[in-house]
């Protein structure tokens, strides 16, 4: 899979995530069925929620940071480094995951956490570079 399909893949995932969100910030979808059922009040909740929805919206940026330098062939460490941790937070998340208390979050949400996680690191991974020949000039 190419670095450009796993950026879009996670623009997709990021969308549906920040969809979820303002569900849950809007009350659509209770706030007592997610976050591994550890939230007590609706305050813990918009705190929690205007957290993520700005994380979420930050990783977003970034990519389309990073989507912008594949287009031009440019490579930036910082923005990369962010990509790292992106994919280790993912990775985090999928495990917490697996303690949630809805089985849909427990399935939906490690699915989404680890597919996350492994497109990231798709999109950080360093390029094979193909070895040079004695001969090659």
């Amino acid at each position: 899979m190419s670095k450009k399909t796993a950026i879009i893949l996670m623009f997709f995932i990021l969308g549906i995530v920040l969809i979820f969100h303002f569900l849950i910030l809007t009350e659509q979808i209770p706030y007592d069925r997610v976050w591994a059922g550890k939230l007590k009040s609706i305050e813990e909740m918009k705190a929690f929620e205007a957290f993520s929805i700005i994380l979420n919206f930050f990783m977003l940026t970034v990519l389309y940071i990073k989507y912008r330098q594949l287009l031009k062939g440019i490579n930036n460490k910082a923005v990369n480094i962010l990509i790292w941790i992106f994919a280790g937070i993912f990775a985090l998340n999928s495990v917490g995951n697996l303690f949630a208390e809805s089985m849909i979050e427990l399935i939906l949400g490690t699915a989404f956490t680890l597919t996350s996680s492994i497109l990231c690191f798709i999109i950080v991974k360093k390029e094979k570079t193909k070895a040079k020949a004695p001969n090659d000039v």
